[in-house]
Protein backbone atom coordinates (compact mmCIF):
# COMPACT_ATOMS: atom_id res chain seq x y z
CA UNK A 1 0.00 0.00 0.00
CA UNK A 2 1.28 3.26 -1.04
CA UNK A 3 1.42 6.16 1.59
CA UNK A 4 -1.12 8.75 0.81
CA UNK A 5 1.98 11.30 1.41
CA UNK A 6 4.36 9.27 -0.56
CA UNK A 7 4.98 10.43 -4.33
CA UNK A 8 4.99 14.09 -2.60
CA UNK A 9 7.70 13.19 -0.28
CA UNK A 10 10.30 11.53 -3.36
CA UNK A 11 8.66 7.83 -3.58
CA UNK A 12 8.52 6.46 -6.97
CA UNK A 13 5.27 4.38 -6.87
CA UNK A 14 5.39 0.49 -8.20
CA UNK A 15 7.30 0.50 -11.75
CA UNK A 16 6.25 0.02 -14.96
CA UNK A 17 8.87 -2.40 -16.15
CA UNK A 18 8.24 -6.12 -16.83
CA UNK A 19 10.80 -8.79 -16.89
CA UNK A 20 9.66 -8.78 -20.91
CA UNK A 21 11.34 -5.47 -20.76
CA UNK A 22 14.40 -7.28 -19.79
CA UNK A 23 15.07 -9.17 -22.23
CA UNK A 24 16.09 -12.32 -21.03
CA UNK A 25 18.38 -12.60 -17.58
CA UNK A 26 16.43 -15.20 -16.81
CA UNK A 27 18.93 -17.03 -13.87
CA UNK A 28 18.63 -13.35 -12.22
CA UNK A 29 15.10 -13.43 -12.35
CA UNK A 30 15.26 -16.76 -10.05
CA UNK A 31 17.43 -15.45 -7.87
CA UNK A 32 15.13 -12.25 -7.05
CA UNK A 33 12.44 -14.55 -7.07
CA UNK A 34 14.45 -16.66 -4.13
CA UNK A 35 15.48 -13.85 -2.42
CA UNK A 36 13.03 -10.87 -3.06
CA UNK A 37 9.45 -11.47 -4.50
CA UNK A 38 8.20 -14.71 -2.59
CA UNK A 39 9.53 -13.08 0.70
CA UNK A 40 7.44 -10.35 -0.29
CA UNK A 41 4.30 -12.17 -1.59
CA UNK A 42 4.59 -15.17 0.91
CA UNK A 43 6.47 -13.61 4.10
CA UNK A 44 4.44 -16.51 6.72
CA UNK A 45 5.94 -19.28 5.10
CA UNK A 46 9.39 -18.01 5.00
CA UNK A 47 8.99 -17.07 8.90
CA UNK A 48 7.42 -20.41 9.51
CA UNK A 49 10.72 -22.55 8.10
CA UNK A 50 12.80 -19.88 9.61
CA UNK A 51 14.28 -18.54 7.06
CA UNK A 52 16.57 -15.46 7.23
CA UNK A 53 18.16 -14.77 3.47
CA UNK A 54 20.26 -11.57 2.33
CA UNK A 55 18.34 -8.50 2.08
CA UNK A 56 21.67 -6.32 0.09
CA UNK A 57 22.37 -6.80 -3.22
CA UNK A 58 24.87 -5.94 -6.09
CA UNK A 59 24.56 -5.93 -9.23
CA UNK A 60 27.85 -5.30 -11.27
CA UNK A 61 29.02 -5.53 -14.63
CA UNK A 62 29.14 -3.74 -17.68
CA UNK A 63 27.74 -0.72 -18.66
CA UNK A 64 24.72 -0.35 -20.45
CA UNK A 65 23.42 -3.55 -19.58
CA UNK A 66 20.35 -2.74 -17.85
CA UNK A 67 20.47 -3.07 -14.27
CA UNK A 68 18.02 0.13 -13.51
CA UNK A 69 15.22 -2.44 -15.57
CA UNK A 70 16.17 -5.13 -13.60
CA UNK A 71 15.66 -3.60 -9.99
CA UNK A 72 12.71 -2.01 -11.64
CA UNK A 73 11.36 -5.38 -12.44
CA UNK A 74 12.23 -7.08 -9.49
CA UNK A 75 9.78 -4.20 -7.48
CA UNK A 76 6.92 -4.45 -10.36
CA UNK A 77 6.82 -8.22 -9.68
CA UNK A 78 7.03 -8.10 -6.08
CA UNK A 79 4.34 -5.32 -5.97
CA UNK A 80 6.75 -3.04 -4.03
CA UNK A 81 7.44 0.72 -3.97
CA UNK A 82 10.99 2.09 -5.78
CA UNK A 83 12.98 4.39 -4.66
CA UNK A 84 15.87 5.63 -7.14
CA UNK A 85 19.16 6.80 -5.86
CA UNK A 86 22.07 7.97 -7.90
CA UNK A 87 25.15 7.81 -5.80
CA UNK A 88 26.35 10.99 -6.86
CA UNK A 89 23.94 12.82 -5.63
CA UNK A 90 24.46 11.82 -2.17
CA UNK A 91 27.84 13.31 -1.75
CA UNK A 92 27.51 16.80 -0.42
CA UNK A 93 30.55 19.18 0.53
CA UNK A 94 28.72 20.07 3.71
CA UNK A 95 29.49 18.25 6.98
CA UNK A 96 26.59 16.10 8.19
CA UNK A 97 24.28 16.84 5.08
CA UNK A 98 25.15 13.50 3.28
CA UNK A 99 25.24 11.26 6.52
CA UNK A 100 21.30 12.91 7.10
CA UNK A 101 20.12 12.39 3.98
CA UNK A 102 20.96 8.55 3.78
CA UNK A 103 19.20 8.27 7.44
CA UNK A 104 16.17 9.97 5.95
CA UNK A 105 16.20 7.71 2.43
CA UNK A 106 15.96 4.61 4.64
CA UNK A 107 13.67 6.09 7.46
CA UNK A 108 11.60 6.97 4.39
CA UNK A 109 12.01 3.00 2.78
CA UNK A 110 10.55 2.03 6.23
CA UNK A 111 7.36 3.98 6.19
CA UNK A 112 6.16 3.23 2.70
CA UNK A 113 7.42 -0.93 2.97
CA UNK A 114 7.50 -3.61 1.03
CA UNK A 115 10.46 -1.43 -0.72
CA UNK A 116 13.06 -1.57 -2.83
CA UNK A 117 15.71 0.96 -2.09
CA UNK A 118 18.22 1.35 -5.60
CA UNK A 119 21.25 2.83 -5.60
CA UNK A 120 22.78 3.71 -8.97
CA UNK A 121 25.94 4.02 -9.27
CA UNK A 122 26.96 3.20 -5.57
CA UNK A 123 30.65 2.67 -6.13
CA UNK A 124 30.53 7.00 -5.70
CA UNK A 125 29.77 6.82 -2.24
CA UNK A 126 31.98 3.21 -0.58
CA UNK A 127 34.93 4.01 -2.40
CA UNK A 128 37.97 2.76 -0.24
CA UNK A 129 38.45 4.49 3.03
CA UNK A 130 41.41 5.59 4.03
CA UNK A 131 42.30 7.84 0.79
CA UNK A 132 43.51 11.00 0.42
CA UNK A 133 40.21 13.94 1.00
CA UNK A 134 38.33 11.14 1.03
CA UNK A 135 36.51 11.76 4.03
CA UNK A 136 33.41 13.14 3.31
CA UNK A 137 32.86 9.65 1.36
CA UNK A 138 34.08 8.38 4.56
CA UNK A 139 31.60 9.51 6.59
CA UNK A 140 28.67 8.53 4.46
CA UNK A 141 29.82 5.31 3.88
CA UNK A 142 29.99 4.79 7.76
CA UNK A 143 26.53 5.70 7.92
CA UNK A 144 25.37 3.42 4.88
CA UNK A 145 26.92 0.75 6.90
CA UNK A 146 25.21 1.56 10.23
CA UNK A 147 21.81 1.17 8.18
CA UNK A 148 22.62 -1.41 5.97
CA UNK A 149 23.51 -3.24 9.17
CA UNK A 150 19.95 -2.35 10.47
CA UNK A 151 18.03 -5.27 8.54
CA UNK A 152 15.99 -5.86 11.81
CA UNK A 153 14.51 -2.49 12.06
CA UNK A 154 14.11 -2.31 8.62
CA UNK A 155 11.31 -5.29 7.39
CA UNK A 156 10.22 -5.57 4.34
CA UNK A 157 13.08 -2.74 2.46
CA UNK A 158 15.20 -4.24 0.17
CA UNK A 159 18.67 -2.48 -1.47
CA UNK A 160 20.00 -2.89 -4.60
CA UNK A 161 23.01 -1.53 -5.60
CA UNK A 162 24.42 -1.46 -9.28
CA UNK A 163 27.79 -0.45 -10.40
CA UNK A 164 29.78 -0.97 -13.01
CA UNK A 165 33.57 -0.87 -10.67
CA UNK A 166 33.11 -2.82 -7.80
CA UNK A 167 36.89 -3.16 -7.80
CA UNK A 168 37.07 0.63 -6.16
CA UNK A 169 34.34 -0.55 -3.53
CA UNK A 170 35.37 -0.57 0.00
CA UNK A 171 34.99 -4.83 0.74
CA UNK A 172 33.35 -3.95 3.92
CA UNK A 173 30.69 -3.34 2.30
CA UNK A 174 30.28 -6.45 0.49
CA UNK A 175 30.29 -8.68 3.15
CA UNK A 176 27.01 -10.68 4.20
CA UNK A 177 23.96 -8.60 5.78
CA UNK A 178 25.35 -5.41 3.86
CA UNK A 179 25.80 -5.66 0.05
CA UNK A 180 25.75 -9.61 0.67
CA UNK A 181 25.01 -11.02 -2.27
CA UNK A 182 26.62 -10.44 -5.73
CA UNK A 183 25.29 -10.52 -8.81
CA UNK A 184 26.82 -10.46 -12.04
CA UNK A 185 25.17 -8.77 -14.86
CA UNK A 186 26.66 -10.14 -18.05
CA UNK A 187 26.50 -8.50 -21.34
CA UNK A 188 23.51 -10.52 -23.54
CA UNK A 189 23.39 -13.79 -25.50
CA UNK A 190 22.66 -13.83 -28.60
CA UNK A 191 18.86 -15.72 -28.24
CA UNK A 192 18.92 -12.61 -25.19
CA UNK A 193 19.96 -9.74 -27.57
CA UNK A 194 16.84 -11.14 -29.91
CA UNK A 195 14.86 -10.98 -27.05
CA UNK A 196 15.84 -7.12 -26.07
CA UNK A 197 15.31 -6.13 -29.87
CA UNK A 198 11.80 -7.77 -29.41
CA UNK A 199 11.05 -5.90 -26.11
CA UNK A 200 12.50 -2.62 -27.79
CA UNK A 201 9.99 -3.10 -31.07
CA UNK A 202 6.78 -3.21 -29.08
CA UNK A 203 5.83 0.60 -29.93
CA UNK A 204 7.49 0.78 -33.47
CA UNK A 205 6.16 -0.29 -36.80
CA UNK A 206 8.54 -3.21 -37.33
CA UNK A 207 8.18 -4.88 -40.83
CA UNK A 208 6.62 -8.65 -40.64
CA UNK A 209 8.80 -10.03 -42.10
CA UNK A 210 11.35 -9.03 -40.07
CA UNK A 211 13.30 -11.69 -37.90
CA UNK A 212 14.40 -10.06 -34.60
CA UNK A 213 15.54 -12.99 -33.08
CA UNK A 214 17.56 -13.77 -35.96
CA UNK A 215 19.17 -10.26 -35.95
CA UNK A 216 19.85 -10.92 -32.18
CA UNK A 217 22.55 -14.12 -32.92
CA UNK A 218 23.89 -12.48 -36.52
CA UNK A 219 27.65 -12.08 -35.54
CA UNK A 220 26.92 -8.07 -36.68
CA UNK A 221 25.55 -7.39 -32.94
CA UNK A 222 28.09 -9.16 -30.93
CA UNK A 223 28.53 -7.79 -27.82
CA UNK A 224 26.40 -5.52 -28.14
CA UNK A 225 24.96 -4.71 -24.87
CA UNK A 226 21.63 -3.35 -24.34
CA UNK A 227 22.22 0.08 -24.36
CA UNK A 228 23.65 -0.65 -27.52
CA UNK A 229 20.53 -2.33 -29.57
CA UNK A 230 18.44 0.39 -28.23
CA UNK A 231 20.48 2.56 -30.26
CA UNK A 232 20.57 0.25 -32.86
CA UNK A 233 16.54 0.39 -32.62
CA UNK A 234 16.42 4.03 -32.45
CA UNK A 235 19.33 4.39 -35.88
CA UNK A 236 16.86 1.53 -37.96
CA UNK A 237 13.53 3.71 -37.05
CA UNK A 238 15.40 7.02 -38.16
CA UNK A 239 16.13 5.30 -41.14
CA UNK A 240 12.74 4.22 -42.10
CA UNK A 241 11.74 7.51 -40.95
CA UNK A 242 13.81 9.48 -43.28
CA UNK A 243 12.90 7.12 -46.37
CA UNK A 244 9.62 8.14 -45.88
CA UNK A 245 9.79 11.46 -45.00
CA UNK A 246 12.22 11.77 -48.11
CA UNK A 247 10.48 9.52 -51.10
CA UNK A 248 8.01 10.78 -53.83
CA UNK A 249 6.07 7.76 -53.35
CA UNK A 250 3.70 7.64 -50.54
CA UNK A 251 1.97 4.60 -49.11
CA UNK A 252 0.06 2.57 -51.33
CA UNK A 253 -3.46 1.04 -50.46
CA UNK A 254 -3.20 2.12 -46.97
CA UNK A 255 -0.07 -0.49 -46.76
CA UNK A 256 1.93 1.22 -43.61
CA UNK A 257 5.71 2.05 -44.01
CA UNK A 258 7.87 -0.35 -41.47
CA UNK A 259 11.42 -0.55 -40.34
CA UNK A 260 12.99 -3.32 -42.65
CA UNK A 261 15.75 -5.70 -42.67
CA UNK A 262 17.77 -2.73 -45.40
CA UNK A 263 17.36 -0.94 -42.21
CA UNK A 264 18.49 -2.31 -39.62
CA UNK A 265 21.32 -3.11 -42.04
CA UNK A 266 22.23 0.83 -41.94
CA UNK A 267 21.64 1.12 -38.48
CA UNK A 268 24.40 -1.32 -38.29
CA UNK A 269 26.64 0.49 -40.11
CA UNK A 270 26.74 3.27 -37.62
CA UNK A 271 26.69 1.28 -34.34
CA UNK A 272 29.55 -0.57 -32.26
CA UNK A 273 30.25 -2.00 -29.26
CA UNK A 274 30.26 0.26 -26.31
CA UNK A 275 32.17 -2.44 -24.34
CA UNK A 276 35.60 -3.22 -25.72
CA UNK A 277 36.98 -6.75 -25.66
CA UNK A 278 39.56 -5.74 -22.67
CA UNK A 279 36.37 -4.89 -20.59
CA UNK A 280 34.57 -7.85 -21.11
CA UNK A 281 37.67 -10.34 -20.28
CA UNK A 282 37.84 -8.12 -17.17
CA UNK A 283 34.24 -8.42 -15.90
CA UNK A 284 34.51 -12.52 -16.60
CA UNK A 285 37.96 -12.52 -14.29
CA UNK A 286 36.59 -10.35 -12.14
CA UNK A 287 33.21 -12.43 -11.72
CA UNK A 288 35.02 -15.25 -11.39
CA UNK A 289 37.11 -13.82 -8.46
CA UNK A 290 34.00 -12.51 -6.40
CA UNK A 291 32.44 -16.39 -7.03
CA UNK A 292 36.00 -17.94 -5.67
CA UNK A 293 35.82 -15.45 -2.62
Amino acid sequence: MVQPSSRREGFSAIPNVKWDDVGGLHLLREEFDRYIVRRIKFPEDYEDFGVDLETGFLLYGPPGCGKTLIAKAVANEAGANFIHIKGPELLNKYVGESELAVRTIFSRARTCSPCILFFDEVDALTTKRGKEGGWVVERLLNQLLIELDGAEQRRGVYVIGATNRPEVMDRAVLRPGRFGKLLYVPLPSPDERGMILKALARKKPIDANMDLMALGRDGACENLSGADLSALMNEAAMAALEEKLTSSYRSLDGVPWTIKDVHFKRALEKISPSVSDKQIQYYKLLSESFKAA
